[in-house]
């Protein structure tokens, strides 16, 4: 590293420090913390927002989480034959920031790697195969796509280096009110273009071939959100930073994050299902009139209630997901928004490939691919087809070959049929279905996400899916949301929907 870049680095922090530091100073003086929060569901979003409102509000509050079901939520393993295999979500961009802070933060570590190959499948044959070697796979995609996937990598590290500012901004604990102006604050216009335009529409505006759009862009959307490139482009351009390289995964299941984020918020986890929530007001003798937030739900004792001075939902309020209603409000809030999940079905089979399904000129003893993708055909039925690594690889283990009997994941829209498991499997020894409404069906233009507030301290953490749905999208959403109580709560207007943090950072140095 040069002496000039170490300097520019070092300027940079320092100028940072100082920013940080003058914020502090002039941060107005504080009111009475809150008593009580709570959070509505226990996935990756709800543990991580009472992991930093932890950090916010200090040890003083309470944290209660309320979760009908198990924690995690989309982030599940299941148990075939005493080994754990991820059904949710399952991989990790290495520029998550807020991910890879909470395996290290937790104690956690990074699963082994184990090699993989993947190969295009558009339901008669393999149209594209993956080589073992760099330079073989660079020919070929040069030969079949010219330069499309070189210029589709600089896009999309383009895109990233414009994302990446999001965590500048909550560094210094700036928060932004809708989705709107926090994806404005990382990437200004062009970033909120993307939600009006298809994948397809924006890379053929870029100059992406029509042929290499339909046979490598659309594979990675399918596998990543089950929709072919007429999904929204913000959505799409996550889609394809998830087929980058060095994708991670967490060692013995990402469902680990969130059990840990739990435990190290100190929060209470409370097993029942919230049925309603109501607006309670207090007076006081000083005439003043203060709102609380009345939390119904059903345990395992029965029906209950409990106040709060802050609520955080964190649970998607949409039809098959959430059956919250809300009492008391003024204007009235929904209990459901507008738009739908879709569902994606992850089963899971124990048994042995039907390599002539896929290719008729391989035996299954030289069947070495692990990641099918597909193209975007209806007759097939199917949207990918992965063999598992369970979630802890121990010493010494290696993938079996097609010729064994292994654990497959299939993805597809609707739950796969006798004959559709008969065509993919010669043998199968267990099959698991989970049934998923994993993401929202994203379209372009997007409508308008819901807001971010929905009362004076009713927060909503769900809109960020609307602009993609992933593990990170969830944590991101969650800090801003702890940042935006806690600011709320104290009156620090300057901390809330502030742009040009770039600008001023430079204006310093």
């Amino acid at each position: 590293m040069s002496v000039i870049t170490l300097s520019f680095k070092a300027l940079l922090f320092l100028g940072l420090y100082q920013v940080g530091c003058r914020g502090l100073a002039s941060a107005p003086e504080l009111r009475v913390p809150p008593k009580k929060i709570a959070i509505v569901g226990a996935g990756i979003g709800g543990t991580a927002t009472a992991y930093f409102l932890r950090q916010e509000f200090g040890p003083g509050v309470k944290i209660d989480v309320y979760e009908a079901g198990t924690i995690g939520g989309r982030l599940a393993t299941e148990n075939i034959e005493g080994r754990d295999y991820e059904t949710g979500g399952s991989i990790i961009h290495p520029l998550n920031l807020h991910m890879k802070h909470f395996v290290d933060r937790l104690g956690l570590s990074a699963r082994t790697e184990v090699p993989s190959k993947m190969a295009i499948f558009d339901g008669t044959e393999l149209m594209f195969e993956e080589s073992n070697w760099f330079f073989v796979n660079f020919l070929r995609m040069l030969w079949r796509y010219g330069f499309n996937a070189l210029r589709m990598h600089m896009y999309v590290e383009g895109l990233l280096d414009k994302f990446m500012r999001i965590y500048q901004y909550q560094q210094f604990s700036y928060s932004f009110s809708s989705v709107d102006r926090l994806l404005h604050a990382m990437g200004g216009d062009d970033f909120l273009a993307l939600l009006n335009q298809t994948l397809e529409e924006n890379m053929l505006a870029n100059s992406f071939s029509q042929t290499f759009i339909n046979e490598i862009v659309t594979p990675i959307s399918r596998v990543n959100y089950g929709q072919s490139v007429r999904l929204h482009a913000f959505a799409g351009f996550v889609s394809l930073a998830g087929a980058d390289s060095g994708l991670w995964a967490v060692d013995g299941g990402n469902k680990l994050v969130c059990s840990g984020l739990l435990y190290n918020s100190k929060a209470e986890l409370i097993s029942a299902r919230v049925t309603n929530i109501a607006i309670k007001t207090r007076p006081f003798k000083s005439g003043t009139i203060t709102n609380f937030y009345e939390v119904n739900y059903v345990g395992e004792s029965g029906p209950a209630h409990s106040l709060y001075d802050i609520v955080v939902l964190a649970t998607p309020l949409h039809q098959g997901l959430s059956d919250i209603t809300f009492s008391g409000f003024s204007p009235a809030l929904p209990s459901h928004f507008p738009g739908r999940y879709q569902q994606t079905v992850s089963t899971l089979v124990l048994g042995r490939l039907n390599v002539s399904y896929l290719d008729t000129r391989r035996k299954p003893s030289e069947f070495f691919f692990s990641d099918i993708f597909t193209t975007d055909n209806e007759k097939l039925g199917i949207s990918s087809l992965s063999s598992l690594d369970p979630v802890q690889i121990t010493p010494g283990y290696s993938r079996p070959p097609a010729s064994q009997t292994t654990v497959w994941k299939v993805f597809s829209p609707e739950p796969l049929t006798e004959e559709q498991l008969r065509m993919l499997f010669v043998s199968r020894e267990h099959v698991v279905e989970k049934r998923w409404l994993a993401y929202p069906f994203y379209k372009a233009p997007e409508r308008q996400p819901p807001p971010f507030i929905l009362h004076q301290n009713l927060y909503y953490l769900s809109p960020i899916e609307w602009v993609a749905s992933a593990m990170e999208m969830s944590s991101i959403s969650a800090r801003n949301i702890a940042l935006l109580a806690y600011h709320r709560w104290h009156g620090h207007t300057m901390k809330v929907d502030q742009e040009g943090l770039h600008a001023r950072l430079r204006g310093e140095l």
